[in-house]
């Protein structure tokens, strides 16, 4: 039986917000959600339209105030979400938690759809530009500059001033511009920051911090902090992003098909470790995830089989 309208549209917002209010955002969580937007294009346009409307919502004005028939606009928009939700909770999708989900968190949000990519600049001068599937939440005030990272990937060119501290808070740790450029990934394993000019102050609560110069580049997990020095080469890897590429030297293959799946809705699944254990080198566009698959094939003499949403890669 086709889904009627009404409840595809329950059901895009009930995903939505999973997504939007979720303090992790596991590959596994993605997949799932992937899947359902794949399964019609009826689930894609009213998750879009959903989406756009909650952005509408957060959307931080920089360099004005704003007019009031943008207040209007972020009013009706917030409205729209509102009502959905409402709908929601009174058939019980959300169950008991859904008075807790909806309750709102600081800041203005931006993000980055799956293969996204976009630049916010703010009114001190700060630039975060953000890449695929990514989600923050930015609270400029007069004393100080917050910037949570709620998932995903953001490369930060911050305007110092030491009166105005420049904060990004990933889960637990606190990362605060000391006058720097740096990148912050974060996944639900680990959070990872790469600074290429400044330093920056990286700590948890209740620890040690650390410094950073550049060059550095620190993995903070549940229980550890580690830093490690990067060759300017590496650390220009780490962004290639930026111009829409992917660099692999000597990269396993289950780590570079990790890497396309971040950028695309076909995902590359590997077989078994032995296949995912091969090394690959090559520069590759985020996009071209069945080119990387076919080049994959032909330099290591592999098997490609193509299920719908997916290429399973094995010997």
């Amino acid at each position: 039986m086709i889904p009627r309208a009404r409840d595809v549209k329950k059901e895009a917002a009930r995903r939505l917000m999973e997504r939007r209010l979720a303090e992790t955002w596991s590959e596994a969580d993605q997949a799932k959600l992937d899947a359902w937007l794949s399964e019609s294009p009826a689930h894609l346009i009213a998750y879009v339209r959903l989406d756009a409307a909650w952005n509408s919502t957060d959307r931080l004005v920089v360099l004005r105030d704003p007019a009031a028939d943008a207040e209007k606009s972020v009013r009706a928009a917030r409205t729209l979400i509102l009502q959905v939700a409402a709908v929601i909770g009174a058939v019980a999708i959300l169950g008991a938690g859904a008075a807790e989900l909806l309750q709102p968190k600081p800041g203005r949000v931006f993000s980055t759809p799956v293969g996204g990519h976009e630049v916010v600049s703010f009114a001190d001068g700060s630039k975060i530009e953000l890449n695929t599937n990514t989600s923050i939440r930015a609270e400029m005030t007069s004393k100080s500059r917050t910037i949570w990272l709620d998932r995903g990937e953001a490369y930060f060119q911050v305007k110092h001033d030491p009166a105005h501290p420049f904060t990004v808070m990933a889960g637990n740790q606190h990362i605060t511009d000391l006058g720097t450029k740096f990148v912050v990934r974060r996944d639900a394993a680990k959070l990872e920051v790469s600074l290429l000019d400044g330093r920056v102050r990286m700590g948890a609560d209740g620890h040690r911090p650390a410094i950073l110069s550049p060059g550095d580049i620190a993995i903070a997990t549940a229980n550890s902090l580690s830093v490690r020095k990067a060759s300017p080469q590496a650390l220009s890897n780490v962004l290639s992003w930026r111009h829409g590429v992917l660099v692999f030297k000597h990269t396993t293959l289950a780590a570079a098909a990790a890497e396309f799946n971040r950028y695309n809705q076909t995902k590359l699944v590997i077989a078994d470790d032995a296949t995912g254990a091969l090394k690959i080198y090559g520069t590759f566009r985020v996009q071209d995830a069945v080119l990387f698959a076919r080049v994959a094939q032909d330099v290591l003499g592999l098997r490609l089989e193509t299920d719908p949403g997916e290429i399973v890669i094995s010997r």
